[in-house]
């Protein structure tokens, strides 16, 4: 009954106040979706950022948390276990059809089954913003961004000589069934920066430790499976120096590591564990002229990750990522942007042979890389009586499979009804997914002659913001998607599997809203609804109805309530059967989860917060048989000085 009514609630506060998520904020100015920061009215995209006022308010939750709470974004495990691997399920989309950027610079782990970026590696303290388009964006961030673009801005540094920003947080993390508290949860996060004439500088630490939650639920009625551990280590390093007033440069240097305990695949407890370690550094030159700019960007990575199970392995991967680009304006009306981009990867993996001690080389990075040469143009045109066009295209060389042509072409056009604005606006964009390495050279399941993917996007949408600080957007997508890359068995009765092409075109299409509406300067209402329809074959996991609602209210300047539900609706799940070695197919319920979060300014340095997680204590599903988080307390506080 309490879910029913919670339901309606959320539903009524959408639709009645037409909001956008509590934890999105629809920008005035956009730069993601063009490389170019314009006004948002001149945009043909709906972008969404998560605000650093956003994220303060978030404080101890992780990034897939706070990502998973934006219309049409399905972080699917990112309210279990904190070690839980990430699906990145959006508009019917995996975890390849996903660009995650750092600070301009396209992250990817070459070692990976989807040559996905895992977000378990960035500490969301360190984050300064998040800016998302969804759809096809291949133009201009490359192979993968097929459905969505994630980039994150870390934190800069301040003008001061020298400042400092301490954050602690304290919580509980247990599931539903579990009565007693305990304090299970520790993130600290230190930030030290600054700027000394023309040197800037800028290093954190952070930590993040959690336990008290078993990664498998043990069945009803017996006892709780040993909890599996979470604990990560974030070390980041940015100096810069500013050579004149438009010239700039920097580098940056991050270790980043976690360990992940988890159980086995057949639901049984065990005391596994994942260990990732991250490494990176990169650079920023940044030219501004008097019509125009130019920027690189760069970032190396490598990341070693080992498995210690029943099945150990070892994997480690190096990628190189350069992007640098032009942006020059010719008149009013007229900009064009004309980039470079380099990717190169490459990994190794090790397992122990059956009846062996010690490990042997599976795949060899001289057999495993491949490098990717994209030079691309964008064009963009504001004609000042309310039309506008962004479009543009990218030759994607690739060192396996030659030339491939991605391009898009994206129209808006505003217009008044009396004094609210309107904006109409739609797109075609075409997108190119190359598989991974793993899927091409894994001993096991790999395939040397799978081709890539091919993905085309339709959008169609409206905006209107109106004087009273109503602010509604709606957007229909269809994708469409050649070649396919799924995990088929070959040989059911050998349990031979390996990764195939499908033949048949997928397809999916949705709907995502976006509402926002202010009441004075003390009472905020967000909401979102995304509708999202994939093929039957591969809609595993993903809701076909989501929806964030919430009320953010500010009684004095220095107090802060905010009151956040988010309603997933029924999906299929399936999981590989023990009992009769078949594949079999659950569906798991829908499920509804109500946080709460206060935070007040005592003093001119601190602050103290603290929130509430599934106040009801719903007990729920994300993955079939995984475990969830019940009702859960947070305290924390931040020093700044």
């Amino acid at each position: 009954m309490k879910k029913v009514i919670f339901l309606a609630l959320a539903c009524a506060t959408t639709f009645a106040y037409a909001q956008v998520n509590q934890q999105s904020q629809l920008l005035d100015s956009v730069f993601i979706d063009s490389k170019v920061k314009m006004k948002r009215e001149n945009s043909g995209k709906v972008v969404v950022q998560i605000t650093a006022e956003t994220l303060e308010k978030s404080s101890g939750k992780s990034v897939a948390q706070i990502i998973n709470e934006v219309s049409g974004m399905e972080i699917n495990g990112s309210r279990s276990n904190d070690g839980q691997n990430l699906g990145y399920l959006v508009r019917g989309g995996r975890n390849r059809q996903v660009v995650i950027m750092v600070d301009g610079v396209q992250l990817t782990d070459a070692s990976q089954i989807a040559n996905d970026y895992d977000l378990r590696l960035i500490s969301t303290q360190s984050i300064e913003s998040i800016e998302i388009v969804k759809g096809a964006s291949s133009v201009l961030y490359g192979s993968g961004a097929a459905t969505a673009v994630i980039s994150i801005t870390t934190k800069k540094s301040s003008e001061k000589p020298i400042s400092a920003v301490f954050t602690s947080t304290m919580g509980s993390n247990k599931a539903s069934d579990i009565s007693t508290f305990k304090a299970q949860e520790f993130t600290n996060y230190v930030n030290v920066n600054g700027k000394l004439n023309r040197f800037f500088y800028l290093t954190s630490f952070s930590n993040r430790y959690v336990d008290g939650l078993s990664a498998i639920a043990a069945p009803e009625g017996e006892p709780a499976f040993e909890s599996d551990v979470f604990d990560s280590f974030n070390t980041y390093v940015h100096l810069g120096y500013q050579i004149h007033k438009n010239m700039k440069i920097s580098q940056f240097f991050s270790l980043d590591k976690f360990k992940a305990g988890f159980d086995n695949f057949d639901f049984t407890d065990a005391n596994h564990l994942s260990e990732s370690k991250q490494l990176r550094t990169g650079g920023n030159f940044e030219w501004k002229y008097k019509r125009g700019k130019y920027v690189f960007n760069d970032s190396y990575t490598w990341i070693e990750r080992e498995i210690a199970s029943g099945f150990p392995n070892k994997f480690d991967s190096r990628s190189y990522t350069l992007d640098n680009y032009l942006q020059h304006r010719f008149t009013e009306k007229w900009m064009a942007l004309v980039g470079f981009n380099l990717a190169i990867s490459d990994f190794n993996s090790f397992s122990i042979p059956f009846g062996g001690n010690d490990f042997a080389q599976d795949v060899d990075k001289k057999d495993a890389n491949f490098t990717i040469i994209d030079p691309y143009v964008n064009v963009i045109y504001t004609s000042g009586f309310g039309l506008n066009l962004n479009t543009g295209a990218r030759l994607n060389i690739h060192s396996d499979y030659g030339n491939h042509l991605v391009y898009n072409i994206n129209p808006s056009y505003n217009f008044k009804v009396g004094e609210n604005k309107v904006k109409v606006l739609a797109s075609y964009s075409t997108a190119f997914i190359t598989p991974s390495l793993f899927q091409l050279y894994d001993p096991l399941y790999g395939n040397a002659d799978l081709q890539p993917e091919e993905n085309t996007t339709i959008e169609g949408g409206l905006e209107l913001n109106t004087q009273n600080k109503l602010r509604i957007s709606a957007v229909y997508f269809n994708r469409n998607e050649e070649n396919f890359v799924d995990f088929v068995t070959v040989d059911p009765i050998n349990f031979i599997s390996q990764y195939q092409n499908i033949d048949d075109e997928f397809t999916a299409d949705g709907v995502e809203v976006e509402v926002s509406k202010h009441f004075g300067n003390k009472w905020q209402l967000h909401g979102n609804y995304t509708f999202t329809q994939p093929d039957a074959r591969f809609s595993l996991r993903i809701p076909k109805h989501k929806v964030n609602t919430s009320i953010h209210f500010q009684p004095i300047v220095k107090t802060n309530f905010a009151l956040h539900y988010q309603y997933n609706a029924s999906r299929q799940d399936s999981f590989f059967n023990m009992e009769t070695f078949t594949s079999d197919t659950v569906t798991l319920e829908s499920y509804g989860v109500l946080d709460f979060y206060v935070s007040h300014q005592f003093l001119e340095n601190l602050k103290l917060f603290a929130n509430v997680s599934n106040i009801l204590d719903e007990q729920y599903e994300e993955i079939y048989r995984f475990s969830t988080r019940g009702r859960n307390v947070r305290l924390g506080l931040q020093l700044i000085f």
